[in-house]
């Protein structure tokens, strides 16, 4: 499907964004909510748009969800297109699409775990938070991950959101999931487990956790596991006053759990501050992990040389994210993304988001970062008369590629809306060629 449209005019900016999650969209809207004359292409390797939103937002946080409705309305705009199932180095590569477009925008995110960098990280039933948040929700890469759930207990490394997501996805029941797009072959696995106790472990105190109040406090608010803290882990309501705002709600929540009754539901969610991983224990599988208790001095996390072991058969770690580097294009290896002054990369070549900053921040984040970037390139980039979006359709016509318009892709949605169970959003599909089929038909 190539859409029908003219070559650009010598004063049309054309720009191609390569990643439709909400970084990429955020600077589509940003380039092109005062000027008609800038045309630009959202490029996805997936047939389906909004990245994290669809793919990493935990499928029992729908309100979060519902930003993707504003990512609609910038797809709404004549001159925006979304381009899904075109593969940046599988169809195109990044110089034949410098040479299509004025400009192009690397919004790929970071998809990459870090690595623990302890000794049995690759035993299997060491799975990294990004296959699987990916697995639990349905996306095609992680379909067939399998992770084995036939386990009495299960450690979760971090002390951040994602680390509190995969401890309440496993803690949930079906009922209690039920209203949600978690993928059906995750809740079969999940809901027939026989996991009794969750970790959640941190290397420092519950002052530097990056919990944010409202996910903590989640856990107290589950309907078959009780979530437990060790009161002396937690600092003296004395230190209150010198607490932000989020600190004391944190602290409230976690000071509910340190009261809980251990026996009171049959699940148990424990969360452990000062502990740092040394090793993952086992030799054809994971069976334990051995952990070394710290303190905090000067702001710096350092072992007393005090150890443990704790007996798991599965450790999810949650410690961040790296972006894939991408050939010919400098990469910073101590933050993990793009080297990059301010967004920019080199000549017509920026990037945004996670893969411009790392990590770090929220969905909202990228809403700022994308309008400073998108300044960027109205300010340095002029028009060259380069063919842009005709030139990218003669290029998919030629290699005879099945790519997905936005308007294909309301289809998928319309198919994953009529599978879903009562009460549920939708029932996401797995399959790249289902979708397509669907897209085409």
């Amino acid at each position: 499907m190539v859409a029908d449209d003219a070559a650009n005019g010598s004063d049309t900016l054309s720009v191609a964004v390569i990643g439709a999650g909400p970084a990429g969209y955020y600077t589509a809207e940003a380039l092109t909510k005062n000027d008609a004359n800038v045309r630009v292409d959202i490029i996805d390797r997936l047939p389906t748009p909004f990245g994290l939103i669809r793919a990493g937002v935990a499928p029992d946080h729908q309100s979060i969800k519902n930003v993707s409705r504003r990512y609609e309305a910038t797809n709404q705009r004549e001159n925006v297109r979304f381009v899904g199932n075109l593969s940046l180095g599988r169809d195109v590569t990044l110089a034949e699409l410098r040479d299509i477009y004025d400009a192009v925008v690397l919004a790929t995110g970071a998809a990459k775990d870090r690595s623990l960098g302890i000794d049995g990280e690759d035993l299997p039933g060491v799975i990294g938070s990004g296959p699987f948040v990916g697995w639990y929700n349905a996306h095609p890469d992680f379909k067939d991950l399998n992770p084995d759930l036939r386990v009495a207990s299960v450690a979760v490394i971090g002390n951040g959101n994602v680390a509190i997501d995969v401890a309440r996805i496993l803690a949930k029941t079906a009922s209690e999931m039920a209203e949600t797009d978690l993928a059906p072959h995750a809740a079969k696995s999940i809901h027939g487990s026989p996991i009794r106790d969750i970790y959640i472990l941190g290397r420092r105190g519950p002052l530097e956790a990056s919990f944010t109040p409202k996910e903590l406090g989640e856990l107290n608010q589950l309907e078959n596991c009780v979530a437990l803290v060790d009161g002396n882990q937690l600092p003296s309501e004395d230190i209150d006053d010198m607490m932000t705002g989020a600190q004391r709600k944190n602290m409230a929540a976690l000071r509910q759990m340190a009261q809980a009754d251990p026996e009171s539901k049959p699940v148990r969610l424990h969360v452990k501050f000062f502990l740092r991983p040394m090793a993952v224990l086992g030799d054809e599988c994971v069976c334990g992990l051995r952990l070394e208790e710290t303190k905090v001095e000067d702001g710096k996390c350092v072992g007393t040389g005090k150890t443990e072991v704790l007996p798991t058969g599965l450790v999810v770690p949650c410690i961040g994210y790296r972006t894939s580097p991408i050939p010919d294009v400098p990469y910073d290896e101590r933050y993990g993304c793009f080297e990059n002054e301010d967004g920019l990369i080199g000549p017509r070549l920026y990037c945004v988001g996670w893969a411009k900053r790392g990590p770090t921040g929220t969905i909202g984040t990228n809403k700022p970062d994308g309008a400073e970037v998108a300044q960027k390139i109205l300010a340095e980039v002029r028009p060259a008369g380069r063919p842009g979006r005709s030139g990218l359709d003669a290029l998919v016509k030629e290699r005879d590629l099945h790519i997905v318009t936005f308007q294909d892709w309301k289809k998928i949605e319309a198919s994953e809306e009529a599978m879903a169970a009562e009460g549920a959003p939708r029932q996401k599909l797995t399959d790249i060629g289902e979708m397509v089929r669907i897209a085409e038909s």
